[in-house]
């Protein structure tokens, strides 16, 4: 009975895990096209070791989220990776929901600017309202819609819940009304970096060019992109 239980147990021939590099992995059977699988178990994971569809592969993620950050658009990473548009769609919204939220600290100086694409079509712009924190030029948070107070003050009652030093925009009226006069400044060169940022915007990803022939076919799409390129 001892001799049964140990030859059962074969290590896979990479003999690591995907998912946690963990080497304890052992044979577990075949898939329904007779592929050996293994399975890890330090994290319970399933997994063979020659994919046929390349989607499957562990590495495909990584390049997803390098080749959006590259500007590189849907036909053309799903054609460089070898699998479907349609997976490449499902595959990018899985990778953005996965992305956490960055934190915002306290006493810190912020620049707000807002930059124009379309959704379907040219009769439907849009704006990306987003806050830039200016030491460190990280994105901290960003919307998406309209160029109303609504789209504005999803960014902004962030950025006055941190307490900011100073928070500078441009001279959109709507500003003024939501934002405190003791922090919010409009001066000339004040939102430098933020414009710098959004030729860096306009540079990286086609969709966002003023002239071009790339735009989003879904806000969601939209969302998911800007936050594997902000955040990823």
């Amino acid at each position: 009975m001892i001799k049964n239980e140990i030859s059962c147990i074969r290590f896979s021939d990479r003999k690591i895990c995907p998912s946690c590099s963990s080497n304890h992995v052992i044979k577990n059977g075949y898939t329904a096209n007779r592929k050996q699988q293994f399975i890890c178990k330090t994290c319970k994971t399933r997994f063979i070791d020659f994919y046929t569809y390349k989607a499957y592969n562990n590495w495909v993620n990584k390049r997803i989220i390098q080749f959006t950050k590259e500007g590189l658009g849907i036909r053309s990473t799903a054609r460089i990776l070898k699998i479907s548009t349609t997976t490449l769609l499902k595959r990018i919204i899985s990778i953005a929901k996965k992305i956490p939220n960055q934190p915002i600290f306290k006493n810190k100086t912020y620049e707000v600017d807002e930059i124009r694409t379309f959704i379907k079509n040219k009769e439907r712009p849009v704006w990306i309202v987003y806050a830039l924190e200016r030491k460190t030029k990280q994105v901290v948070n960003f919307s998406i819609g309209r160029r109303t107070k609504r789209t504005l003050q999803y960014v902004t009652n962030t950025l006055l819940l941190s307490n900011p030093k100073t928070i500078y925009t441009d001279s959109l009226v709507h500003y003024k009304s939501l934002l405190n006069e003791l922090v919010h400044k409009i001066k000339p060169f004040g939102t430098n970096h933020i414009e710098r940022k959004n030729l860096s915007l306009r540079t990286h990803l086609k969709r966002l060019n003023r002239k071009t022939i790339c735009f989003s076919r879904s806000f969601i799409l939209l969302q998911c992109i800007l936050r594997i390129y902000f955040w990823g």
